[in-house]
Formats: structure tokens, sequence, C-alpha cells
């Protein structure tokens, strides 16, 4: 199910157009001012944003700004008035793969949604998060709130073996055979509490990464 980001502080217009796109197998989450949708963001990766260009506090080409210079591949559509043109202008400028004038029927929307992601493809796959951390597989980068963490290679692999597995618990043994051993560098268990203690503190101990005590680990969002 792609998962979409509309950024709308119209509460009757965002509560259309969230039904529609549910109906059509979409998962919606409404964010009513620029601010919410950042803290979104620190959270989850969406499929896609939609953008609306006029917001109580600031216009869409700040918040597009961020989305290119932090998640490159993230795709946008803005949402403007009819008469705009500069609007438009500034939003392909700003990184904006499409838009649409409103007022615009429901059918068109969601025909340049779908048109947009077979084009582009489910860019948010290349990220993994939880809880504010965001894990770039292509660029191999970790961010915290959307400042960069350097980690080890051992810390790296340990947290993406469990941001793979978010939402299951995975053992002890699991993790030295997936992050250590599958590369033929045995290791004793020392060394996974060891490199776990050292992710977490430079994660802050994040609240997301929990200890099953006897068995190993799990990764789940509390946010």
């Amino acid at each position: 199910m792609a998962d979409i980001y509309y950024i709308e502080d119209d509460p009757n217009i965002a509560s259309i157009v969230k039904e529609y796109l549910e109906q059509k197998n979409f998962k919606v989450t409404i964010c009513p001012t620029l601010e919410r949708a950042e803290r979104a963001l620190e959270v989850r990766i969406p499929t896609l944003i939609l953008l609306d260009w006029n917001m109580p506090d600031g216009c869409g080409d700040s918040l597009c700004r961020r989305i290119r210079s932090t998640w490159k591949g993230l795709p946008v559509i803005f949402l403007t008035v009819r008469g705009d043109s500069s609007d438009i202008v500034s939003g392909f400028q700003n990184g904006a793969d499409d838009y649409v004038v409103k007022p615009f029927e429901l059918e068109v929307l969601y025909s340049r949604i779908k048109a947009l992601l077979r084009r582009i493809g489910d860019a948010a796959g290349q990220y993994l998060s939880c809880d504010g951390i965001v894990l770039d597989l292509y660029r191999q980068t970790v961010t915290l709130h959307s400042e960069e963490i350097n980690l080890s290679a051992a810390e790296y692999q340990l947290l993406l073996y469990l941001m793979q597995n978010k939402g299951r618990t995975v053992t002890r043994e699991n993790i030295l055979g997936q992050v250590w051993d599958i590369n033929g560098n045995y290791v004793n268990s020392n060394t996974l509490t060891v490199t776990m203690k050292r992710l977490r503190d430079k994660l802050c101990q994040p609240a997301c990464l929990k200890t099953v005590r006897s068995v190993g680990y799990r990764m789940e969002d509390t946010i």
C-alpha cells in the first residue's frame, strides 16, 4: 500500500481527498501545517508527498527544498491555485516532480499520482525508518532527526539488519550470523553487546530499539 503525506490546511478538502485516495488503496496522512509535515518526515518516509503551496506557516517551496536536500528521490506533487504560474516555476526550481491546479477533479489527481509513481517508482523503498532514525540504502547513511550520524561499518550493518526486520524479534545468534559470520568473520557474543551499546549511544538511546531479555533485540515504532 502506497503511503502519501497530504499537506493541506483546509480540513474539508483534505477529508475529501483522503477518503477518495484511501478507496484507491493508498494510506493518506494529513498534515495541516508545514511544521507538522516536517515532524512526520522525521518519523517515517512516505511513498509520495502532495504539497499545497500556500500553507498557514509558509510556502511549500521551503519544504520542497528540504526534501530534495535530504530525500532526493522522494516524489512531490504540489497543488496550486489557477493562475499562479510563479508558484509552478518556483516549485520545479525547488525540486517538485509535478503539479495539479486547484480546483481539481479527484480522478485527475489520482491519474497524476499513478503516472508519477510509474515513472519514478517507490522511492520510499530507498529509506528505512523508525522513530526519527532514517537509513538511506543507496547512500548508506544514517540520520537521526535529519542530523547525520557517523557509524562504524559494524554499527551500520547491525542497524540495517534490525531495521530490515522492524517489528520482529531477532535473536542474538541470528544477528551474529547475519552481521558478522556471513562475511566469514567469527566473533563472540560480547562483540555484539559492545557494538549494540555504541550504536545506542550514537542514536541517543532510542526507545524504538528494545532488548528482549534472553532472546535478542527488536526495533519497532513508538511514535
